[in-house]
C-alpha cells in the first residue's frame, strides 16, 4: 500500500495529486491546513470514514474521490455523505456542488464523527456507516413526511415548540412540489445547523429573524 506520510512534513502544500497510487489511509493529510485541491481518484480508500481526516481542512474546495471502494453501490448516498461532511467543497469528482445538494446532504448524507475502524471495514463501507445509511434511507414517496418529522425532532432538541403537523402540511402544500421540497430542505438545514451554534450565535439568528419579520410586516402594510 502506498504511504503518504510525507504530507505530515508539507503543512503548506495547496494541491495534491495522488490518483492511481493504491492509497488507503488519509490520516497524514489532516495537517495540510492550506490544502485546497485533492485528487485521489482510483486508489484503495475503502471507507468514507477516512473523510474524518479531511474535515479539519478549512480551505479544501476540490476533491476527486471517484473510483475508490468507499464510493459503494449507491452513488447518491456516497455524494450526499461526502458533502455533508465537507460542505465547503465547490467541486466533487469534477462536478460542481450546488446549494440544493448541500441542503439535501443534511437529510440524505451520513455524519462521520470518528476515524475509521479499519478492522471492521468491508466492501467499502464500515459497519457504522452502513448501518447509519440504512437507518436513514427513505422511499421517494415518503421523503416529504420524513423531512417534516426530522424538522420537528430538531426543534424539540433545540427546546423549540414543534410546528404542528397540520400547519406544516398546509403551508407546504400551497406551493408546487418543487418549491415545497426546496422550502422543507432549507428549513431542515437551518434547524440542523442551529444545533452547532453557541449562545452568541443563536442571539444573532434571533435578531436577524426579528428584522426579517419586521420587514415582511412592513411590506404587507404598504401593500394594504
Amino acid at each position: 500500500l502506498a504511504q503518504i506520510s510525507i504530507c505530515r512534513d508539507l503543512p503548506n502544500i495547496e494541491v495534491i495529486t495522488f490518483s492511481v497510487n493504491g492509497i488507503s489511509d488519509l490520516e497524514p493529510l489532516h495537517q495540510c491546513q492550506n490544502l485546497s485541491e485533492l485528487y485521489l481518484r482510483r486508489n484503495n480508500i475503502r471507507s468514507l470514514d477516512e473523510l474524518f481526516y479531511l474535515k479539519t481542512l478549512p480551505r479544501l474546495r476540490v476533491l476527486w474521490l471517484a473510483e475508490n471502494p468507499c464510493c459503494g453501490p449507491d452513488p447518491h448516498r456516497y455524494r450526499m455523505t461526502v458533502l455533508r461532511n465537507l460542505p465547503s467543497l465547490q467541486k466533487l469528482d469534477n462536478q460542481a456542488v450546488t446549494e440544493e445538494e448541500l441542503s439535501q446532504a443534511l437529510v440524505d448524507g451520513v455524519e462521520i464523527t470518528a476515524p475509521p475502524a479499519r478492522s471492521s471495514v468491508e466492501n467499502g463501507w464500515s459497519e457504522s456507516t452502513a448501518s447509519s445509511a440504512a437507518g436513514s434511507s427513505t422511499e421517494p414517496e415518503s421523503e416529504l413526511l420524513s423531512c417534516s418529522l426530522e424538522t420537528n425532532k430538531t426543534q424539540e432538541e433545540l427546546d423549540m415548540k414543534p410546528v404542528p403537523r397540520d400547519k406544516y402540511s398546509s403551508f407546504s402544500c400551497q406551493e408546487t412540489d418543487c418549491s415545497c421540497k426546496k422550502r422543507n430542505n432549507v428549513l431542515n438545514a437551518i434547524l440542523l445547523l442551529m444545533k452547532e451554534l453557541d449562545t452568541e450565535g443563536l442571539e444573532i439568528i434571533q435578531q436577524t429573524v426579528a428584522r426579517r419579520l419586521q420587514a415582511f410586516q412592513k411590506k404587507e402594510l404598504q401593500e394594504e
